[in-house]
């Protein structure tokens, strides 16, 4: 009988279980507390799965690594043969030996020829460029990492740690939609949506989406770049030069672009593109979350590191660096900071605090913005003092992936505010000089018309007056283009 009444209330729908545990005595109170984790569970994944997270975040940390690395290339554009070129004491010999070792990728090992190496140095810093605008970002963002991939590991010697962080972040912004905001990706997309919004007004937003009215402008652009990769990408794999673990991960780049885009174009309210929208945000925000891992680590590791050292024991370390030639470039501002012992000490044993604790303190909002205020205060004063500027910028790119929203969307009204009054002074400044050019064409025109006038009134006067005192008065007007 207990076995039967079992199976009876096994086959009783979950509603009717849920409702008598209602009925129960302080069961409505368990269910609540039950559905509580369940419906903040169910709001996570939904977040995770339906937006792509922190878009201003990823766009600092785009443009903050695509300009840093472009500085460095213009920097040491003197010496780029010397540092990753065929004059460079890392032969392209030992180069193509290592490289056949560890797999990793460059294309700098396809040909020795010094003309292949201008292309891709220039082709890095165009792709930095283009980057940091933020155009065709999903394939900026390859190239982006091509070229970084292509001229580290070229002379893996001459690299530092900022060249490392550069080296990472590359690859993780490959995986990001790092050009929701702050691109002209996101303008152009803003006028699609106001492009489509005004079509769905005149013929109707039922309509519209049904026939495809509604669509989207023409893209042209797209379709060309992705062809133009694929025809390069083709070369390259039927010269044997790419790795066939490369060739994959290329070739799946380039399939994945032409689907996501022939979807948006063709079908942008169908399952598939639903499907596509769907793991591209779990994607991002599983990439953003290993930017921030990533951060972490590398400060949880210095700082741990330097915990274990004597010099950052006793608080003496700092002093070192700053007494050497090669770490300073203004030996006033380092000999000023090392004549305090107290604010030396202070200093040293702050970094040590402050690389430890960080990774703790992501949890409290308020804790963090100021940590993460005084390390990127910390990375400027480095890049200063020890004449360290891109490592600094690799850094604080880096730790841009903390920055709250409100802070980030108050720099770019800022950012807006200034450029527009930029540009207003520019434009009031171009109507005066336009308006001063017209006011002297319009005085030379005169003039030569008062000319004229006074050189036939001088020709009448001369010929009745027969040269008198009058005739010579007139004479002199005339010479200065009044008239009489």
């Amino acid at each position: 009988m207990e076995r039967r009444e079992g199976l009876q209330e096994a086959r009783v729908p979950r509603t009717s279980l849920v409702e008598r545990a209602h009925r129960r005595p302080g069961g409505a109170g368990a269910v609540r507390r039950l559905d509580r984790p369940l419906a903040r569970l169910a709001h996570g994944v939904e977040r995770v799965t339906a937006t792509a997270l922190g878009p201003y975040q990823s766009a600092v940390v785009r443009i903050g690594f695509a300009a840093t690395w472009l500085l460095f290339l213009l920097r040491e554009f003197p010496h780029r043969h010397r540092l990753y070129g065929p004059d460079g004491p890392w032969s392209w010999r030992l180069a193509q030996e290592l490289i056949a070792d560890n797999g990793s990728f460059t294309a700098l090992m396809w040909s020795d020829s010094r003309g292949w190496f201008e292309i891709v140095y220039a082709l890095a810093m165009l792709s930095s460029v283009l980057l940091l605008l933020g155009w065709r970002t999903r394939t900026m963002s390859v190239l982006f990492m091509i070229g970084v991939l292509s001229l580290q590991n070229r002379s893996v010697f001459v690299g530092d740690g900022g060249d490392n962080v550069i080296h990472l972040m590359a690859m993780y912004l490959v995986l990001t939609r790092c050009g929701q905001v702050w691109s002209l990706d996101a303008r152009r997309a803003a006028r699609a949506r106001e492009h489509g919004a005004a079509r769905a007004r005149e013929h109707g937003a039922a309509r519209a989406r049904e026939h495809g009215v509604e669509g989207r402008p023409t893209d042209r652009v797209g379709p060309v770049l992705w062809w133009f990769c694929g025809l390069g990408l083709s070369v390259v794999t039927f010269m044997g030069v790419l790795g066939w673990g490369w060739s994959l991960i290329f070739w799946g780049f380039w399939l994945v672009h032409g689907v996501w885009w022939a979807l948006g174009q063709y079908a942008p309210y169908g399952e598939p593109r639903a499907l596509f929208r769907v793991v591209g945000n779990l994607i991002h925000n599983a990439a953003l979350l290993v930017i921030m891992a990533e951060a972490c680590l590398i400060y949880a590791t210095a700082g741990w590191y330097k915990v274990q050292g004597s010099r950052w024991q006793d608080g003496t370390a700092v002093h070192y660096p700053l007494k050497l030639d090669y770490f300073s470039p203004w030996p006033a501002l380092g000999d000023l900071l090392v004549s305090s012992a107290v604010l030396l000490t202070l200093v040293t044993y702050g970094t040590v605090i402050v690389q430890v604790a960080f990774p703790f303190t992501l949890f409290n909002r308020r804790v963090k913005n100021v940590l993460l205020a005084f390390m990127i205060t910390e990375h400027a004063v480095i890049a200063v003092l020890l004449g360290l500027p891109f490592f600094s910028l690799a850094m604080i790119a880096a730790d841009a992936v903390f920055l709250p929203t409100s802070f980030l969307q108050r720099v770019g009204r800022a950012v807006v505010r200034c450029r527009a009054a930029l540009l207003s002074v520019v434009r009031s400044r171009g109507r005066r000089y336009e308006g001063a050019r017209a006011g002297e064409a319009g005085g030379d025109e005169q003039g030569e018309q008062g000319e004229q006038e006074a050189v036939a009134a001088d020709g009448e006067t001369s010929g009745g007056s027969g040269g008198g005192p009058d005739g010579g008065e007139a004479e002199d007007h005339a010479r200065v283009g009044f008239t009489p």
